[in-house]
């Protein structure tokens, strides 16, 4: 058998990742037909396939599984053999790939890059949104380098960094302001518009009302916070979301907010990376950023409330 090179490998990881030669191609930068070779070529080299071929979707084989866990813990060393040279280094540079979830980025996402902009110049900065379990599962695999969650998540081999709290806040249509704030076994009785399943904080609302997640909820779900607000101001229902993300979602809906009362329902916001990661004194420098930018977007949100 030949030598494996880094690039078939990377290759093949990435078509395991889209299940698709012209989507992974695409992601690898690189053309189809290009990335089809280097495929063939490597299923030659071991001797055995390592994909099965559809019409509209490849899918590994009982090998290519097997193979895939030994490619990530490769491709992940060699990812961290990069990080203990930039550790290296005075000051931290090159590409830092940084998941948050999607009902963090777009309220401190705009405060977050300025302030990185001006603590790291030289920092080629690489957002990726998506929900909790896929940003867990992308840290462990090396796909990105840290990531801003809600705690806890409570995986072993990472680290997690508690940065800030904030609490949730109830959104109703304007007609129901003179009604008694509900607590949270009224909210069980109400229209409660949640996230789709999969997202962290939907999980927190329900566990604030104590109720069943795997009840049905026909129609009460929204894919993301706008949506739920919006739909409030439709007269749909109630809704919670987090203090940081009032001021945008709330200024093109007709809904109000109100606080609820002690102890406020709330999250705990960190940041989480692999205890291996080389990087981890650079990562505690930029967790302090992170929390530098809370507050001051906090600061900014309560001066135009």
């Amino acid at each position: 058998m030949k030598n494996l090179t880094l690039k078939q490998l990377r290759y093949f990881e990435a078509l395991l990742r889209h299940a698709h030669f012209g989507r992974a191609a695409d992601a690898c930068g690189i053309s189809q037909p290009a990335l089809s070779v280097q495929i063939k070529d490597l299923e030659e080299d071991l001797g055995t396939a390592l994909f099965e071929r559809g019409p509209r979707q490849v899918r590994p084989t009982s090998f290519g599984i097997e193979f895939a866990r030994q490619v990530r813990d490769i491709l992940r060393a060699v990812d961290e053999l990069g990080e203990l040279a930039r550790a290296s280094r005075d000051r931290l540079v090159g590409r830092m790939r940084i998941g948050v979830i999607p009902t963090i980025a777009p309220y401190l996402l705009p405060t977050l890059l300025r302030e990185l902009s001006q603590e790291y110049g030289d920092l080629d900065i690489h957002i990726r949104e998506t929900m909790t379990s896929r940003l867990v599962q992308e840290l462990l695999e090396g796909r990105i380098d840290t990531a801003i969650v809600a705690l806890p998540v409570s995986e072993p081999s990472l680290t997690e960094i508690p940065l800030f709290s904030e609490n949730f806040v109830l959104i109703r249509p304007p007609l129901e302001v003179p009604e008694p704030i509900p607590d949270a076994e009224a909210l069980r009785d109400m229209r409660l518009l949640l996230l789709e399943e999969g997202h962290c904080f939907r999980d927190q609302a329900l566990s604030f009302c104590r109720m069943n997640a795997a009840l049905p909820r026909d129609g009460l779900d929204g894919s993301s916070l706008a949506t739920l607000v919006q739909m409030v101001g439709a007269g749909i229902g109630v809704t919670l979301i987090p203090e940081m993300a009032v001021p945008v979602e709330t200024r093109a809906a007709t809904v109000t907010v109100s606080r609820f009362r002690s102890p406020e329902p709330s999250r705990t916001i960190g940041m989480i990376w692999r205890k291996t990661s080389p990087l981890a004194a650079e990562l505690r420098g930029i967790a302090a950023v992170v929390r530098r930018s809370a507050e001051t977007m906090k600061q900014a949100n309560d001066s135009q409330a």
